[in-house]
This record gives C-alpha cells, structure tokens and sequence, in this order.
C-alpha cells in the first residue's frame, strides 16, 4: 500500500466550530476504528484498514468530509491513524495504529529485540490512583484489548507522542528486560506506542514492577495502598514531600514516589526512605 503522509494538516485560526469538529471526528474515528467498524456494519481488513468512501457514507459521519478526515490525521497529537492507498485499486484506506479490541492479524507491529537500538530496558504504563490496589494484586491488564499499552516515557519527555492520557495520575513503570526473559514479547506500534499482550492470562505480572510514581502533587498513596509483604508494617500514614521509598514486595522492589504537603517517619526498619 503506498502509505504517505497525507493532508497539510492546516487549521483556520480562532475557528472554534471546526477545532471542535475534529475532535468530534477524531473520537468517532478512534472507536470506529479500534472497537466499532464491524457493529456499525463496515467492512474491516486483516490489517485494519477501512475504505475512507465506505466510512464517510456511514449516517455516523455524513457531516465530515475527506479533507476533514486527512485534517485530523495529519494533526493527531498523538498520531492514532493511517492513511494508505489500496496498492490494487487505489482507493484510500484509513486505520488506528494500535488500541484494538478488534482481532487485527495484520497491524504491522515490530517485535522488540534485546539487540535493537531502541531497545526500552523500562517502560511506563498510565494509569489512576483508584485502580492501584487491582493492579499491586494482580498486576496489568489488557481486559478486552489485545495490548497492554506502555510508552518509553512520561508524556513531553524526549520523543514520547503516545501510550498515555494526560489524564493519568499514576504511572507504573515495568522491567522490560525482566519481561523478555520470562518469554514475554513487546512490539512497537507505528506511533511509538510500546505494546505487550503479556502473560498467558493477559497479565504483566508485579514482579516486573520497576518503580511505581504518583503523578499528581494533590494526590499521595495511602498506607492501606502499599503492599505490606515479608511481615512489614508501616508505622504512620504514608505522607512523603520530594521522597522516593523503596518497598520491597516479593522478589521485586517498588520505588514509590508520592508528593504530598509533608513528610512523615512512616518507615518500619525493613524499609528504606532517600531523597531524590
């Protein structure tokens, strides 16, 4: 498929109704493409391609037209779509570069060596503070994707443009060289996006927790949110200013960092406490 950037991805300046038009649009796209093409009766290849004519004729986006769709594609901060040209017929063909629900056999993802260049020996999944005891039990889900997501870094660090919201206000970071040992396999997407099915049961187990971060200054984890293993007891609530503390759970070791207003003795002698 001949797959060249396509749109100059111009926008009118001060024109309010077209900016919300595209997101707008970029929404109905990203679940079109990811998770509806086939309940909304659209034609979806192997490879996850759409016909571009075959989705503008859909009742969902009549009011969009084909320069509106290279528009949004072309200035997707986070670069979620593809536009190609069927190599056959020529006809334009669109795709979300990874987030599916959706079997897509033929996403053209590229499989993580320990020799790349680019090799990520830690990555860093996004996610909230209400989910952390789920996660410090079981670990990391895919649910109903066929990924776990996970980027090279925080978002605006180096060349991160995806693999987490802004939203996000705790980030989980995962020993990848850890993970690969253990036989599980990571792949890039087109967008920089770090993608993993995990473990047999869809999982990225807690041992290969790296370090875990509060994001948010407002928030903090609480002590009822600390793993308390090998008959550790903390002695006060957690409550740490510019602190990062090591915890150790199981045969891994969590570096938390949790900013808050102050900072109290919460350490039990198994435990250790540095600042950064």
């Amino acid at each position: 498929m001949d797959c060249q950037p396509r749109g100059r991805g111009r926008r009118g300046r001060g024109n309010r109704n077209e900016e919300n038009g595209d997101v707008r649009l970029s929404k109905s796209l990203t679940y079109v493409l990811r998770h509806g093409a086939n309940k909304m009766g659209l034609q979806m290849n192997s490879d996850g391609f759409v016909y571009v004519e075959e989705l503008l004729a859909h009742q969902q986006f009549r009011s969009f037209s084909l320069e509106d769709v290279e528009r949004v594609v072309a200035t997707n901060d986070k670069q979620r779509f593809k536009l190609c040209h069927h190599t056959e017929d020529g006809r334009l063909l669109i795709r979300a570069n990874q987030g599916h629900s959706v079997q897509v056999t033929d996403l053209e993802l590229r499989e993580v060596a320990l020799d790349d260049p680019d090799y990520p020996r830690e990555a860093v999944h996004g996610s909230y503070m209400k989910y952390w005891p789920s996660i410090r039990s079981q670990g990391l889900s895919r649910m109903n994707r066929a990924h776990i997501h996970l980027a090279p870094g925080l978002p605006g660090e180096g060349k991160v443009i995806s693999g987490m919201r802004q939203s996000c206000d705790l980030a989980v970071y995962i020993d990848v060289a850890k993970a690969m040992s253990d036989g599980i396999k990571f792949f890039w997407s087109e967008n920089g996006v770090l993608l993993t099915p995990g473990d047999a049961a869809g999982l990225l187990a807690p041992r290969y927790f790296s370090r875990v971060q509060s994001l948010k200054p407002s928030r903090s984890l609480s002590k009822q949110s600390i793993p308390n293993r090998r008959g550790l007891k903390l002695v006060s609530p957690y409550d740490c200013l510019g602190l990062v503390c090591q915890i150790p759970f199981a045969d891994s070791v969590y570096s938390i960092a949790a900013p808050a207003p102050s900072c109290n003795t919460l350490l039990s002698l198994a435990e250790t406490c540095t600042y950064v």
